[in-house]
């Protein structure tokens, strides 16, 4: 009866959450105080996989619930995003009877990288794919290999691996195991034989700690590394991204199956080969999956296309306090050839909590918008004039960056007559406010 009553419960606040456009998690959350061990005292089903890392588990998520459903499985998976245990226990009780058994083929799980530990006590996936580890949230996460143990915790004997083999920090998790799959890939166009971003997280070896190599840089940390000294590096790949012509927008994956980006970013195709890495496993055919990720556009507002004015832009949600997440939409803004103006928004540095901190603006890499591609470069939000104090210390012109701690002012300066594409590069906490001002498409 208790499990009865407490997935009763869990259903009606769920559907009274849709109605009022709330209620992904507080459902989870009041079932665990009804009781704490629901999740061990429901039946799932005999595929569970489970997506974690700092950045890219929403759109990775998505990707695959797509692909296999369009293949015919019957997917529960957390839509919302809400990826804490309180998020996944609405998850399996939705999408469960009044007697315990989750109705689906296959349960596909977002976790929270701080929190998979509580989520994974109970539940164990049978795969588990880690996308990557990064500096994200220090006011929160602190150090990248503080998380590395926190999701360390959550990994259980009997769960196959699915890891990004180009992040060495990710890598170490397969260490010693032999259920491994690895995904990542082969030296790109794109590539650099120097690192380019502002710090280096790749500097030592993650095992040994002495310095470690690179034949080559796809961004950032990312690529092929070695250590001299104790022999730690890159494994061979089961699943490989085999050329990448982000010009042209498209990728190519095991040297046969052509994908075209809707989104040209590096940082979109690791996910991409990840949900393409899992869809595999499952026994999806790779023509099928590549034909069902050609110019798929992600419905989790991350990537959001607008009109203002007579103008159209490209809203790029990018996380605060994740310098490597900004990064990638610089890159994308810089290399439009047609010419943009770019709007960066830091009116709130979190909607989770409350931090002041924007120390993390000094990692990420301005100066790539210095350059012909990039016309004006608009700066909004309380934050400014930290903003402004950055780009001093770039090499771009004074004249081509104009600030408004309103956002609203900043919108109608955007609104004043000029042409070019916009891209607005901003977080979960602001992109609201400037929506508010601009035309979905």
């Amino acid at each position: 009866m208790k499990v009865f009553f407490t997935i009763l419960i869990c259903k009606l606040l769920r559907f009274v959450g849709k109605l009022i456009g709330k209620g992904s998690s507080l459902p989870g959350q009041i079932a665990l105080k009804l009781c704490p061990d629901i999740l061990s005292r429901v039946q799932l089903p005999s595929h569970i996989i489970a997506v974690t890392g700092s950045n890219g588990k929403t759109s990775t998520v998505e990707m695959i619930a797509h692909i296999l459903r369009g293949s015919g499985k019957k997917i529960a998976w957390n839509r919302e995003g809400s990826n804490q245990i309180e998020g996944v226990t609405t998850l399996v009780l939705s999408n469960a009877t009044l007697g315990g058994k989750v109705k689906c083929d296959i349960l596909l799980i977002e976790s929270d990288e701080r929190f998979a530990r509580y989520t994974f006590r109970y539940i164990r996936p049978t795969h588990y794919v880690i996308t990557n580890l990064y500096r994200d949230q220090l006011t929160r996460n602190g150090h990248p290999e503080w998380v590395y143990d926190a999701i360390a915790d959550s990994i259980h004997d009997g769960t196959r691996l699915i890891l990004n083999a180009d992040d060495p920090l990710v890598s170490c998790f397969g260490n010693g195991r032999s259920d491994v799959i690895w995904f990542g890939a082969d030296k790109l166009s794109s590539d650099t034989e120097t690192l380019e971003s502002v710090y280096n997280d790749g500097a030592y070896c993650p095992v040994c700690k002495k310095p470690m190599t690179y034949s080559t840089y796809h961004y950032n940390h990312i690529g092929h590394y070695a250590c001299t000294s104790c022999g730690y590096k890159r494994h061979d790949t089961a699943y490989t991204i085999t050329s990448v012509d982000l010009d042209g927008g498209e990728m190519e994956i095991d040297g046969r199956y052509r994908i075209s980006l809707a989104l040209k970013s590096l940082y979109n195709i690791y996910n991409i080969l990840a949900a393409y890495t899992v869809a595999r496993i499952v026994g999806i055919d790779g023509a099928k999956i590549a034909a069902d990720m050609n110019d798929y556009v992600l419905k989790n507002g991350r990537v959001i296309t607008f009109g203002l004015g007579s103008r159209r832009g490209t809203l790029l949600t990018s996380k605060h306090e994740n310098s490597i997440s900004y990064d990638q939409s610089l890159r994308v803004a810089s290399a439009y050839r047609e010419g943009c103006d770019v709007l960066i928004i830091v009116d709130a540095v979190s909607r989770k909590y409350f931090t002041s901190d924007v120390s993390w603006l000094w990692d990420i890499d301005f100066e790539m918008l210095n350059n012909e591609n990039v016309r004006e470069i608009v700066l909004a939000g309380t934050y400014v004039n930290d903003l402004a104090l950055r780009f001093e210390h770039t090499d771009i012109p004074a004249e081509r960056i104009h600030c408004f701690a309103d956002i609203n002012e900043a919108v109608d300066y955007l609104d004043s007559g000029r042409k070019e594409y916009i891209y607005a590069i901003t977080c979960f906490s602001d992109k609201g406010k400037f929506l508010a001002r601009v035309k979905g498409e």
